[in-house]
């Protein structure tokens, strides 16, 4: 029964967006041709790169390597073997929806176990410091100097879901094989470099997996973007809003609603809206940390299309995602209170500024510090390990 009802409101949703798109043509134009824009001017040249490599790392067994190396500092914080890093710190550089792409990616290959997966993921979809700092904190709020309280709650956030869902099916615990006989860094090198390796067949299909990829997103971010508009121009949908906003016990400013909502679906046009609602600006802050947090239901979608293909429970992504947020409002409160009071004066409604041309212009170089950020976190992360390898041996010979 529930297969039938989740069809048929689908089937409703794509009728209502084809009635929408013909009733109103110029606003469905407008809204694809934003949501077009964004993914070509910021989407591609930022996360294009994190693709290709991430998908050559892994092919290569550089995922393995590190995963026998940090597996000391990630079995006991998150509960999952070292290779839970690697996707772990590519999201924090690059953001939504890397992190869920390598740790499908890991399952598939079965480089970790369904319920290893399920933890990881949980922690390793973030935003990227590019979004939270240039899209948000100085494009739209027009104040570069919060961007402490929303990049600092927003990963503590995650690193505190990570540590929660660690007993997550606890009762499963990870038997490691390195336990069981002496780590030598040679002979992993050794391993890893002596590796029969074609590499044209890495590198073609790690570009034509890439591609792929990034033509995925930028469908899912057109389509919530034409979506999202279509709804707040709908006479039903308004008039669903003021029913909401009546039968809530305090009276909640209309567009501030309005822009929950909207953040809900597709962050960028909800962090824009809730930035011209006349509250002050730490309320601001606090419901953009959460719809941050929370990414939207076009990140989840993005998410939600590599997860499908592993057996990776999504109910557990979602979940994580919301509490997320809530720790992501939380932390924002606690940083606030404790240290960043001075930094938040109170604000009126600012003028409204879409930054979806932030890029357009500089699109070459936005892709080559993209793949320079891309190249420094690989040699940043072989270089912790071969630290971390040297230090286990030398702990073991003593």
């Amino acid at each position: 029964m529930k297969k039938y009802i989740k069809n048929f409101l689908f089937l409703m949703l794509i009728l209502y967006l084809l009635i929408g798109i013909i009733k109103y043509p110029q606003i469905s134009l407008d809204s694809a041709y934003k949501g077009l824009s964004t993914w070509f001017n910021v989407v591609i040249p930022s996360l294009f790169p994190f693709f290709i490599v991430s998908e050559i790392l892994i092919s290569i067994g550089f995922v393995k390597f590190i995963g026998k190396a940090l597996q000391r500092i990630m079995k006991p914080l998150f509960n999952v073997r070292g290779e839970g890093a690697f996707p772990f710190c590519m999201s924090i550089i690059s953001g939504y929806p890397m992190g869920a792409k390598i740790v499908s990616d890991l399952r598939e290959k079965n480089l970790i176990s369904k319920t290893e997966a399920e933890r990881a993921i949980c922690f390793s979809s973030t935003s990227g410091p590019l979004f939270m700092l240039g899209a948000v904190s100085i494009g739209i709020l027009k104040n570069s100097s919060i961007a402490p309280l929303i990049i600092y709650p927003h990963y503590l956030g995650a690193i505190t879901v990570g540590i929660i869902m660690r007993f997550y099916k606890k009762k499963e615990n990870i038997i490691s094989k390195r336990n069981t006989h002496k780590t030598n860094t040679l002979n992993l090198i050794k391993t890893n470099l002596g590796r029969d390796l074609s590499i044209g067949s890495i590198l073609s299909n790690s570009v034509k997996n890439s591609i792929n990829t990034i033509l995925l997103i930028g469908g899912f971010i057109v389509f919530y973007s034409v979506l999202t508009e279509l709804l707040f121009v709908s006479n039903f949908f308004n008039s669903l809003i003021g029913l909401l906003n009546n039968m809530l016990p305090i009276n909640v400013n209309k567009e501030l609603l309005h822009g929950f909502i909207a953040g809900l679906l597709e962050i960028t046009t909800g962090c824009q809206r809730i930035s011209t609602v006349n509250i002050n600006l730490i309320y601001k802050i606090l419901i953009i940390n959460f719809l941050i947090g929370w990414s939207g239901f076009s990140i989840h979608s993005q998410a939600l299309s590599f997860i499908s293909k592993t057996d990776i429970n999504n109910k557990i992504y979602i979940f994580s995602k919301f509490i997320h947020g809530i720790f992501s409002s939380l932390y924002g409160f606690i940083l606030y209170t404790i240290k960043y009071k001075n930094l938040v004066k109170p604000s009126l409604a600012p003028e409204l500024h879409i930054p979806y041309h932030l890029y357009s212009t500089e699109w070459t170089l936005l892709f080559m510090n993209s793949l320079k950020l891309v190249v420094f976190t690989t040699i940043y992360m072989l270089i912790c390990s071969l630290i971390m390898l040297i230090i286990y041996e030398i702990s073991s010979d003593n």
